[in-house]
């Protein structure tokens, strides 16, 4: 569900699982989260390009899997993914197509660049099913969207285009769908070729002002989250979600 192959210095991650439009399993963060840690330990690789199909970014969770129970004791499957992707060091470059939708909008916000299709559409639906937002985006996205467009965006849980999600930050440019992934590789690439200590060294300062807020507010939405999944509101919302798909 997650390809990995490293050349020239990139690590290329491919979210694969087309026949569902990329929605996430607990296996899925589980393999995402590993290629990630290991694009970040690999001497041989300076930055990592991320990217679904041409047609899909990721639908967000397969709930059907994300609803089944855990084992008592068991982590969560997201947890890896949620201490990998903050925390490394190399650039990451994002390409985007189609639907983003919950954690495959929410993970865009920690990568340093996102280029997306005009077909691109993003929705944060978290409210909508009675949950909270995750991954620190109640605090990443006011920061780069500021409170007001934030708020509506979270609150409302409606769905947003490319061009919105350039204005809110959240996106880098929008440009041809043919071109998106090309220009995200040649984006990989330059930085790539930077000196990597350097690039380091900025990545982290840019990022040190919100590195403890970050994992607090990860660790508070994730229990918030996880108390919300077994409430009556969201267990009738998830219901009404899936009934509604299925018909």
């Amino acid at each position: 569900m997650v390809r990995a192959e490293t050349a020239d210095g990139i690590a290329r991650i491919a979210l694969d699982r087309p026949e569902k439009k990329n929605a996430f399993t607990a296996e899925m963060y589980r393999q995402l989260g590993d290629a990630l840690a290991a694009a970040g330990a690999a001497a041989d690789v300076r930055a990592v390009l991320l990217h679904g199909t041409r047609e899909c970014f990721s639908a967000g969770n397969d709930l059907v899997d994300f609803l089944k129970p855990r084992a008592p004791g068991e982590e969560p499957a997201a947890t890896r993914l949620f201490r990998t992707l903050p925390s490394l060091a190399k650039p990451i470059v994002a390409a985007v197509a189609g639907p983003a939708v919950g954690i495959g909008c929410t993970l865009l916000l920690h990568c340093d660049l996102v280029y997306a299709a005009p077909n691109a559409r993003f929705q944060l639906p978290f409210v909508p099913l009675g949950i909270v937002p995750e991954f620190g985006s109640t605090l990443l996205l006011p920061l780069l969207a500021g409170y007001q467009r934030a708020a509506e965006l979270l609150l409302l849980g409606e769905p947003f285009t490319a061009e919105q999600a350039r204005e809110a930050g959240i996106v880098n440019a929008v440009v041809p769908a043919a071109e998106v992934l090309e220009l995200a590789e040649r984006k990989a690439h330059a930085l790539a070729a930077l000196p990597p200590e350097s690039i380091r060294l900025t990545k982290a300062l840019l990022k040190a002002t919100q590195r403890g807020a970050l994992e607090a507010r990860i660790a508070e939405e994730s229990r918030i989250f996880a108390e919300r999944l077994a409430s009556p509101e969201a267990k009738a919302a998830m219901s009404a979600f899936l009934d509604k798909r299925k018909g």
